[in-house]
């Protein structure tokens, strides 16, 4: 069934490429990165034909509705050719981090049941020596050069269909669209189910979130956010990234391209932003086109924020998100908000603001609960006090592929309506806005209380010398003894560190009881963001530096 118009999202793609054919649609680095490197413009009308093509090609060779498809393949002109292919043929790509590891990549991927393989020729070769992980793939295509294996390549497709692609079906907003696994740096991964209706809603909310318009040019670092600013109408920019280390971004390629195309939205992640902020700073570099940037996939540290406000123009707004794989966007907060004393509220203890819900998302807080609550009826919300975070809107996915026992435990049915359970703590102030505490599975239970774990590290973020701490809880709760880890910032000095540190504890309820302060190197982060705190590996390592009762107390 179709109507006359627009019949689906994916036809705002050819209607941008009627309408503004030549318009470029993303400008991607491809020429040498030790120097400033060369750059390639795909206009909206080739990425339009090219993912026809694709659709054309996959539809032959089997890659249909429904076909589980996974996707390995580098962030550039191809990924978004093949997701958009991929999304004409009803065909349901699966994303994975491939940060999270080789095992656990392929455990999850395995679970998936995957008919067809999209990949660069590194990934084949490990679908090929790992065959037994793929028993049902029927489907191949190798992004780049072939190797010993069989399959078509991408190339062999070519770029323009051989028949004009029909139109498209208006599918139902429950429709499997693809599925997206969580990165597994907070807890096992799991496949997440992400339907027509949830993109939708992220398009709208996108839109009235960034406010973007067609004939500006968007920096991004997120494939998700390129595919929607794509749909939008928008340029995106890609400079040259490593997928799986993100950090390891050259923020000079990042300025040189902001300028190089007058870039007027930023969206990336913590890991390229603090580096950014640092170049900006030290080769006192000017991007006069940016007039927002948006931080998503990990926490944005507070300094970071308020640095790149120091190297913007007065005019542009910075914008903290927060968001989960289950969930985007969930909710923002503006630099200037946030400045405005919630900075000082938070190293007073009272958590880290992330804003408040974007449009169309209900936020709840319920009772701290480790089983699963299967109904409403079952959680106990709260108007006051900390809890789990808890999400439902269109946007927000109603369920996961796998692992089936993660429907049990983290949605909770309400009628119609489906909660996510996010597994964060926070709270909701007065004015609606959202604190977040820490991950639910990292709170700190000792004799005394709950400790939790944002809430008290970030009354030591201004201290001299602390780079960044990390409270875990050595032993079972409710009897947990709580350590503070702390990463010093270079050359600082550790004695006096660690008495500073000592006195702000006393100083604030919420850190007195905690006596037991380690130094740590450097601590565990995830790869691909480099700033979500790998709090379990740092509590067995207090753990056993207690147990060697080579421990700093008060």
């Amino acid at each position: 069934m179709t109507r006359s118009g627009l019949t689906c999202w994916l036809d705002r793609l050819s209607d941008i490429a009627r309408r503004r054919p030549g318009a470029a649609a993303v400008t991607y680095a491809d020429g040498p990165t030790d120097a400033l490197p060369s750059y390639t413009d795909l206009t909206f009308a080739e990425l339009d034909a090219w993912s026809d093509a694709l659709a054309e090609q996959f539809t032959a060779d089997g890659i249909a509705a429904g076909t589980r498809t996974i996707v390995l393949v580098n962030p550039g002109p191809e990924l978004y050719a093949i997701l958009f292919g991929l999304f004409k043929a009803r065909a349901v790509p699966v994303v994975i981090d491939p940060g999270m590891g080789l095992r656990p990549m392929l455990r999850c991927l395995a679970a998936v049941d995957p008919q067809a393989f999209i990949g660069i020729p590194q990934a084949h070769a490990v679908r090929v020596l790992f065959r037994r992980a793929f028993p049902n793939v029927r489907a191949t295509v190798t992004v780049g050069r072939r190797w010993a294996w069989r399959g078509r390549t991408l190339a062999s497709a070519g770029r323009i269909p051989n028949r004009r692609a029909p139109q498209h079906a208006i599918p139902a907003a429950d429709d499997l669209l693809m599925i997206a696994f969580t990165t597994g740096s907070t807890g096992p991964a799991k496949a997440v189910e992400l339907t027509h209706g949830n993109l939708e809603a992220m398009l709208a909310q996108t839109q009235s979130m960034t406010a973007v318009t067609e004939d500006e040019s968007a920096l991004v670092t997120l494939p998700m956010f390129g595919m929607l600013y794509l749909l939008l109408g928008a340029r995106i920019v890609l400079p040259p990234l490593i997928p799986s280390q993100v950090g390891a971004t050259n923020p000079l390629h990042v300025v040189n391209a902001i300028n190089r195309f007058d870039v007027a939205t930023l969206f990336a992640s913590p890991a390229v932003l603090g580096p950014l902020l640092e170049h900006a700073r030290t080769h006192k570099s000017t991007m006069s086109t940016v007039r927002a940037v948006f931080s998503g996939g990990a926490p944005v540290p507070d300094r970071v924020i308020t640095g790149l406000r120091d190297v913007l123009p007065d005019a542009a707004q910075v914008h903290a998100g927060y968001g989960a794989t289950e969930a985007i966007p969930m909710s923002s907060i503006e630099s200037r908000e946030l400045l405005s004393g919630l900075t000082d509220q938070a190293r007073g203890g009272a958590g880290t603001c992330i804003g408040r819900p974007v449009d169309g998302v209900e936020v709840r807080i319920i009772a701290v609960d480790d089983d699963p609550l299967p109904r409403w009826s079952q959680a106990q919300p709260l108007d006051v006090g900390v809890g789990e975070i808890v999400v439902s809107g269109p946007n927000v996915s109603t369920r996961y592929f796998w692992p089936p026992e993660a429907n049990l435990i983290g949605k909770i049915r309400d009628g119609d309506r489906v909660w996510h359970r996010t597994g964060d703590l926070g709270r909701i102030d007065s004015q609606g806005r959202i604190w977040f505490c820490g991950r639910k599975s990292q709170r700190v239970g000792t004799s005394s209380g709950v400790l939790y774990p944002v809430q008290v590290e970030q009354i030591f973020s201004a201290v001299d010398g602390v780079a960044r701490t990390a409270l875990v809880g050595v032993g079972e709760r409710p009897r947990q003894r709580p350590v503070l880890c702390i990463e010093l910032a270079p050359g600082a000095n550790p004695v006096e560190t660690l008495a500073a540190v000592r006195a702000r504890a006393a100083e604030n309820p919420l850190s007195a009881e905690i006596d037991t302060f380690l130094i740590h190197p450097r601590f565990p982060v995830d790869i691909r963001h480099n700033a979500k705190i790998g709090r379990e590996q740092l509590a067995a390592w207090a753990s056993t530096e207690l147990d060697r009762h080579a421990v700093v107390t008060r």
